[in-house]
């Protein structure tokens, strides 16, 4: 059986159709729609794939990028690069998703050749190391039960990445608590050494338990039928080489929540203690009457926008 790591670098491994087009398809993860993750990640691989003409090797340093519709899991994605810029230093991407005939994310990325400087960066979190982190443990079958089908596949998948929580949650019964966490991540097998597709890795996996640390002070999780949550857009800087199978921790904050949006951010740390790459994301958070929230974040509701 293909490996859940192999599964996700043939999702990342787009179909080139011509020199600035190019195909992906969608995987059901438990979520009703396309998660935001596989988006990014693509739409980051697609604007990767074109830098070829540029002289020098240029990596992505940032990008920045909308959420525009849901997408369909059962439909692939056409990615459209713009080759906006190849300057001295930098370049820049363009890219649009379009599924269906529409446009479903908005995605520009910049890209930059290797340069020496001074350096300085915010220290790591002291938090335990991840060996010192039991997993999290699996739910008792008697409430898995109680859940709709598509969270259970959520919460029961063997996905690719491996997460341990510093201050684990019970998304189920949410206490209230600050509005931030630390989770050690990495993917559960060895992959290549080509960065780029550490980057699209990253990417993917950057939208993960970013946006729920809004959810905390409020004591709501997106498992809770009455809670609407999906990305409004989302935005990452990479600072140094990393490796996403060695173990990463994500710190993440929530400054605020207002209008039915939250805002979350991200530091991302190897563990040598390197800022390797920082997030920031804002969506979508409603609460509504019990009988007309039947979707809950876990299906990414963003037609409820």
């Amino acid at each position: 059986m293909t490996s859940p790591v192999s599964e996700l670098i043939e999702l990342l491994s787009l179909e080139r159709l011509e020199d600035n087009l190019f195909r992906g398809q969608s995987r059901d993860i438990g979520t009703k729609y396309v998660f935001g993750g596989q988006v990014l990640g693509q739409a980051l691989s697609a604007a990767q794939a074109t830098m070829d003409s540029a002289s020098e090797a240029r990596h992505a340093h940032s990008l920045h990028a909308y959420f525009l519709r849901a997408g369909n899991i059962e439909a692939p994605i056409v990615y459209v690069v713009d080759r906006t810029r190849d300057g001295g230093s930098f370049s820049v991407r363009r890219v649009t998703a379009i599924q269906h005939g529409q446009p479903i994310l908005f995605l520009a990325a910049s890209f930059q050749k290797d340069e020496e400087s001074a350096e300085h960066q915010l220290s790591m979190p002291e938090v335990p190391k991840p060996e010192d982190i039991e997993p999290a443990p699996a739910l008792a079958p008697e409430i898995l039960a109680t859940l709709p089908t598509k969270v259970q596949r959520w919460v029961t998948r063997q996905g690719p990445f491996e997460f341990r929580h510093v201050y684990p949650r019970d998304e189920l019964n949410p206490p209230k608590r600050p509005p931030y966490q630390h989770v050690w991540f990495r993917l559960s097998e060895k992959v290549g050494d080509a960065p780029e597709l550490h980057r699209a890795l990253l990417a993917y996996c950057s939208d993960f338990h970013l946006l729920g640390t809004a959810t905390f002070p409020h004591g709501i999780s997106y498992y809770q039928p009455n809670v609407q949550m999906a990305s409004l857009d989302h935005a990452m800087w990479f600072h140094r080489p990393f490796r996403a199978d060695d173990w990463l921790l994500y710190s993440i904050d929530s400054p605020s929540a207002q209008s039915s949006r939250g805002l979350a951010r991200g530091m991302i740390y190897d563990r040598q203690g390197r800022l390797v790459a920082s997030t920031a994301q804002e969506g979508l958070i409603r609460v509504v009457e019990a009988n007309a929230g039947k979707q809950g974040n876990v299906t990414q509701d963003v037609k409820a926008k």
